[in-house]
């Protein structure tokens, strides 16, 4: 990419979104084209296409997506896969329409099978049922990978995909109603302590296994991939390391501090038992993940993101 290129970054105010334009940035890309939710609507066909026309970006980093925990997923199953539909087939056919240069497409690992081997190899993809939870938003998510795959075939149009592992960092959110698993932990323990409360409840065993990648190891996974990677296959980025979600919740009360009981409810789901990603094909292009769990944790709670959250 010529630092001089026209990037958008759809979804630049989200968790992903917002790490993919520091890394730009870091790495010296100036011109980038950024609109709010208010500003571009990715679900309204008209908007979208008016903004192509005008705008004519020559990469697209495709960021932009309605995101949630267990229960957010669960609850709003028809806006998880409508909204999420609705932006990436608009934005994806707009870039095809538009002949932007390169489009990357960031899915998810929830796309796989919820009893498929681990790890998670990209084989493995419509091999199997889906997590029940989830399944709207990883039909959506399947569908957007197969426009990015379909419209290479039929058009040669260079656009890829890559499935990130589960992450967080900056930006993330912090909504106890629909979070992720750390971003909600980090919200429960620190509001626990602050109130000097006796216990701190988990959701579901503790038993199921899961992996976790710092939002900047991504951003710079896909500036990589934009760079270096141009195939018909979508690609899984991964930490290569997991952890339970027992072990997680002990080790982000100890990074916080909190010195009360944790419990771990179990009339509440545990999800898929095991979500492990097959990192092996980033590896083998050359990329691999720089921050550990403890120091991407730490990381946040120093920063005192959560300060302004209410009464957290």
């Amino acid at each position: 990419m010529d630092k001089s290129a026209k990037i958008f970054v759809a979804g630049h105010k989200g968790m992903v979104g917002s790490a993919i334009v520091r890394k730009l940035r870091a790495e010296g890309y100036a011109n980038l084209i950024l609109k709010t939710s208010v500003e571009l609507d990715l679900r309204n066909q008209t908007a979208v296409e008016q903004f192509f026309t005008t705008q004519r970006p020559d990469y697209v980093f495709l960021a932009a997506a309605k995101v949630g925990g267990i229960l957010a997923n669960n609850t709003y199953r028809a806006e998880f896969l409508y909204d999420n539909l609705m932006i990436q087939s608009n934005v994806i056919h707009q870039s095809y329409v538009h002949q932007i240069k390169k489009l990357l497409f960031l899915g998810s690992s929830c796309i796989y099978p919820k009893m498929a081997p681990q790890p998670l190899k990209e084989e493995y993809l419509l091999s199997g049922y889906l997590e029940e939870t989830n399944e709207p938003y990883a039909i959506a998510k399947i569908a957007g990978l197969k426009l990015c795959e379909n419209y290479r075939r039929q058009y040669g149009c260079d656009f890829i995909s890559a499935m990130p592992t589960n992450l967080y960092g900056p930006n993330d959110n912090y909504d106890l109603n629909n979070s992720h698993v750390i971003p909600a932990l980090i919200r429960k323990f620190l509001e626990a302590k602050s109130k000097s409360q006796p216990a701190v409840q988990v959701w579901g065993s503790g038993s199921p296994l899961r992996e976790f990648m710092h939002v900047d190891d991504l951003a710079g996974a896909c500036f990589f991939l934009m760079k270096r990677y141009s195939g018909l296959d979508f690609v899984n980025i991964g930490f290569g390391q997991e952890i339970s979600i027992k072990e997680l919740a002990y080790l982000i009360c100890e990074v916080v501090g909190y010195r009360g009981r944790v419990e771990f409810d179990l009339s509440k789901p545990d999800g898929t038992p095991r979500k492990m990603m097959d990192n092996s094909k980033m590896i083998h292009l050359g990329w691999q993940p720089k921050i550990n769990l403890r120091t991407g944790l730490e990381s946040i709670v120093k920063a005192g993101i959560l300060q302004n959250l209410g009464s957290a």
